[in-house]
């Protein structure tokens, strides 16, 4: 699978086996998140591979009760460092929030190049995380992500076209031609299509993959 294969077929995996992971598939996971690229190669990031059920578990439940992640037999918690990123992006930001986004990217593009299912889940409770894990305050919990083989193959599949937004609503020439005004963070996703892959959140629905 080449990298723009990975990239159309990548979906967010809500429904795992209990499959476990070969130790090598798991080394090639780690090598990913290892080689990204960050501002000035500091690398201001530490992963954390959780593979204990309880812990996967409790992971979970400070993610809104997401339940459904601890079905996989990796919970990836991506840290950033603050204090060893570059401090002055665009003029004045901190680089590790976008370092580790960027290699966790890669990890999402590794798993499913080699048949695993991931998530990227933002919508946690970090002070939760952090205790449960042992995390030391001045380290930021970015992310999270379940790890695993997904509960059914067709739950990573190529996108569909009307799930994204058309090209002349995101690229402009030379000078900005995007919108002008704010939108809502979060806003309702389209009704699935028929047909399309969906995939179990633990409450007894199916959600659709995206």
């Amino acid at each position: 699978m080449d990298v723009l294969e990975a990239i159309r077929t990548r979906r967010s995996v809500r429904a795992y086996s209990a499959r476990p992971i070969p130790a090598e598939v798991m080394q090639r996971m780690r090598e990913a998140l290892r080689s990204a690229p960050s501002a000035c190669n500091l690398q201001p990031w530490h992963f954390v591979f959780v593979t204990d059920a309880e812990l996967r578990r409790k992971a979970a439940q400070a993610a809104n009760g997401q339940l459904w992640m601890a079905g996989a037999p990796v919970t990836v918690v991506a840290c950033g460092l603050p204090a060893q990123a570059y401090k002055k992006m665009g003029g004045y930001g901190n680089s590790a929030d976008v370092d580790v986004a960027i290699a966790v990217d890669h990890l999402t593009l590794a798993a499913v190049a080699d048949g695993l299912g991931t998530c990227w889940i933002g919508a946690f409770d970090e002070p939760q995380v952090k205790q449960l894990l042992g995390v030391p305050q001045q380290v930021k919990v970015v992310a999270m992500t379940p790890l695993g083989y997904p509960a059914s193959a067709d739950l990573n599949h190529p996108l569909e076209e009307g799930r994204r937004k058309p090209a002349a609503e995101i690229f402009s020439l030379n000078r900005y031609a995007g919108p002008q005004g704010s939108a809502d963070s979060c806003p309702n996703r389209k009704a699935p299509k028929r047909g399309s892959s969906r995939a179990h959140d633990g409450s007894g629905t199916r959600r659709r993959t995206s």
